[in-house]
């Protein structure tokens, strides 16, 4: 409405007043314009305001006006445009209080609370109450008479730096909103190529950019020629040949290289490279185009989610390696003997292929061949009877080595003929210049036949192979039922184990676990043996697989717990107060529903302080029924007792998984120790192991040192305690009281 007050003398030099000269109004939908709305049922009043404001900028910004002349059509405007930064409301127009009532329906209805309000008005009786100011977030009142050109001006130009400010905060909660979703969802992934796809997504998505770009790895001993490349996308995807991207001094791979060169994120106008520090073995870089420059905002919001992601993307990274030596030969790159099991039980429980066969294939005499010409050369040989198996035989047969010379073979039977697997070896192998003509022994199973697991599966493919080799070299045996004989001797064994316990020829012996630094011991192992009535040792890998399927297991490990404990208190009697004692657990019994009862019975009957007590549990173990092992777990971490995992490395636990279960320990398997001096397979996978138990805050044990060179390069890579016959074999209860106690005097003198 006309401001009845309107001063009616000259006007001041910046009083809202026509001049001569008319700036030019900037055009609607301009790029990058401030949006303000006008709200006044004077159109006089549009037409002052408009000219007093365009020509202002912010930020190199001008405005873009809109028009309302009531409060319906403008709030039938707002519905359809909502990117408003200045709304100037006059607050008296088709009824006194409609300036309050758009308001009103801007904030609460609309959801409207970026925008910013300034309110007029012509009639100063009709100003509006203070709360109402306050509580609809008003950044100012004026009546039209005192609203001079600069102070509308000053007020317009606050309200819009105001409106920036309140979304660049909204941005930012957003970003990082944005940044802790991508982080959770890309963390809970388990292998290098779904994470690595993942990054180039999400960061895509935080710039608001179309993904056009690569991930790159840089690791010791890479080819100077070319970068490995973890994951591409869009545009970038075609730069990739074999999983390599070509070093060249400009382009992605430039960019990348200065990024790994910088240990830093470099953001020019077209690209950015993201960098990710790796503690294991390789740093990556992440590589994406851009269609625009990325503000500050972004940049600070893309080095939150690189360093929040660096850890995680290496501990996976690292887990994808130690899979695929778990999984994989290293020296074939076949499949090995854990991952056939698998191939194996898949086809035994699909049950699609129904006439699958099962085959050994043994080189003949390869151990004669190997000491002539050298482990190298062996190594070459079996590296070309891989491929030529590979290469040769039909595709939908699977592959594996499973032995130092014993490779297998798996698929439907007509195309797994005998005769075809002995021609492959007809012709000769070309080994480091020479011509090298070798045999192959076979032993089959066909599946249809067999009634067990992948496990018994190959257990009976070996039978048939001794039976081949002892008939003929050169040959192949089929395994049939009858020779089941081994099932016969495991009932028998099954019943001499459940006597035998009763007469208490079970007992354990304990095997002292010491702090490579100090060459102290901490703890110790127990062992169960079992010695027959006539003095003869029966293996565990026997007799334990025998207690777990009779079900005996389950007093066994109870009268285990007990007889543990109670040794622990003895050793503590003699002196020896801060010495741990390390419990064995059988799948079958940790199952059991009163496993926690009978842990907390031992305790309590002995007296055996909990924090004292670790329980071991395969890795294998840890891989089944999660849910019922990780509560499970809790329970038992709420005893105070703690948790290893033994023979860890020889199977695949998923990162995030490791972390929910709350273990105490990670304990390296045997064979790599075994293999740590004399192979570089064996040394990385116990590095693997070791850093990866460092990045998640675990102890670190090995198992099976049997040489000072061994523990000298375990201590070396950073792996603090051992166990071995290099300390001590396992002993008896008195044998350890007295090794301690000469341990002691030891290292006292």
């Amino acid at each position: 409405m006309p401001a009845p007050n309107a001063p009616s003398g000259a006007a001041q030099d910046d009083d809202l007043v026509f001049v001569d000269e008319t700036p030019a109004a900037p055009q609607p939908g301009a790029a990058g314009a401030w949006r303000v709305l006008i709200v006044d049922d004077d159109a006089d009043v549009h037409s002052t305001t408009t000219f007093a404001l365009g020509s202002l900028e912010l930020h190199g910004r001008p405005l873009e006006f809109l028009h309302a002349y009531s409060r319906a059509q403008a709030e039938r405007l707002l519905e359809r445009e909502r990117d408003i930064a200045v709304i100037l409301l006059d607050v008296v127009m088709e009824q006194a209080d409609a300036g309050l009532q758009l308001v009103r329906h801007i904030r609460d209805v609309l959801g409207m609370h970026d925008v910013r309000i300034l309110l007029r008005t012509g009639q100063p009786g009709y100003a509006p109450e203070m709360d109402a100011i306050r509580g609809y977030d008003i950044n100012d009142y004026r009546t039209k008479s005192e609203l001079t050109r600069t102070k509308l001006y000053t007020s317009v130009a606050a309200a819009i730096r105001a409106y920036e400010q309140i979304h660049a905060l909204e941005d930012s909660r957003a970003g990082l909103a944005q940044v802790v979703r991508a982080n959770t969802e890309l963390m809970a992934l388990h292998s290098i190529s779904e994470m690595t796809q993942g990054i180039l997504r999400e960061a895509a998505l935080l710039l608001g950019q179309p993904a056009h770009g690569l991930l790159c790895a840089s690791a010791p001993g890479d080819r100077p020629e070319a970068w490995h490349v973890l994951a591409s996308c869009g545009d970038c995807a075609g730069l990739v040949a074999d999983g390599m991207l070509a070093r060249t001094a400009h382009g992605p791979a430039a960019a990348i290289a200065r990024t790994l060169e910088r240990r830093a994120n470099v953001y020019d106008a077209h690209e950015l490279t993201l960098y990710f520090r790796g503690k294991s073995h390789a740093d990556f870089a992440a590589y994406l185009r851009l269609e625009r420059p990325v503000d500050a905002l972004r940049r600070g919001l893309l080095d939150v989610f690189a360093s929040s992601l660096a850890v995680g993307l290496d501990n996976v990274a690292l887990m994808t390696d130690l899979q695929r030596a778990a999984f994989y030969d290293g020296l074939t790159g076949l499949p090995n003997r854990t991952r056939l099991v698998e191939l194996i039980d898949d086809s035994l429980r699909l049950r699609q292929d129904s006439d699958a066969t099962l085959c050994l294939v043994d080189i003949d005499h390869f151990a004669e061949t190997n000491d002539a010409l050298g482990h190298q050369f062996g190594d070459a040989l079996l590296v070309a009877v891989a491929q030529r198996l590979r290469t040769r035989l039909d595709a939908r047969l699977a592959l594996a080595r499973i032995g130092g010379d014993i490779f297998c073979v798996l698929g439907p039977c007509c195309q797994l003929d005998p005769a075809l697997l002995h021609a492959q070896f007809d012709t000769p192998f070309s080994i480091e210049g020479q011509d090298v003509q070798v045999s192959a022994t076979l032993g089959l199973v066909r599946l249809r036949e067999h009634d067990g697991n992948g496990t018994d599966a190959l257990k009976d493919a070996d039978i048939a192979l001794k039976r081949a080799k002892t008939k003929q070299r050169g040959g192949h045996f089929y395994f049939s039922r009858a020779m089941g004989v081994e099932t016969r001797e495991r009932v028998r064994l099954m019943h001499a184990l459940r006597s035998g316990f009763a007469r208490g020829e079970l007992f354990l012996a304990y095997q002292p676990q010491v702090e490579l630094g100090a060459r102290r011991a901490f703890g110790a192992e127990a062992l169960l043996r079992w010695r027959t009535e006539d003095g003869r040792f029966v293996p565990p890998d026997r007799f334990i697989p025998i207690a777990e399927y009779s079900g005996l297991i389950i007093d066994i490990g109870a009268w285990v717990l007990r007889e543990a404990c109670a040794e622990l208190m003895r050793v503590r009697a003699a002196g020896h107060l801060d010495f741990t004692m390390s419990i064995n657990v059988s799948q079958v019994q940790f199952r059991h529903p009163h496993f926690i009862d009978m842990l907390r019975r031992a305790l309590h009957e002995t007296g055996a302080p909990p924090e004292r007590v670790e329980l071991e549990i395969t890795e294998s173990m840890a891989m089944e029924e999660p849910d019922l092992l990780i509560e499970r777990l809790a329970e038992i971490k709420r005893t105070g007792v703690s948790i290893a995992i033994d023979d860890f490395g020889t199977g695949f636990s998923s990162l995030s998984y490791l972390q929910r279960l709350q273990v105490d320990r990670l304990k390296i398997d045997r064979a790599f120790v075994t293999e740590i001096t004399g192979s570089a397979r064996g040394s990385s996978i116990a590095e693997m192991v070791i850093e990866l138990g460092r990045n998640l805050g675990l102890s670190i044990i090995a198992e099976g040192v049997e040489d000072e060179r061994q523990a000298q390069i375990l201590q070396s890579l950073g792996c603090p305690l051992a166990q071995g016959y290099l300390f001590a074999r396992p002993l008896a209860p008195q044998a350890l009281l007295e090794w301690l106690g000469n341990d002691a005097l030891t290292r006292a003198a």
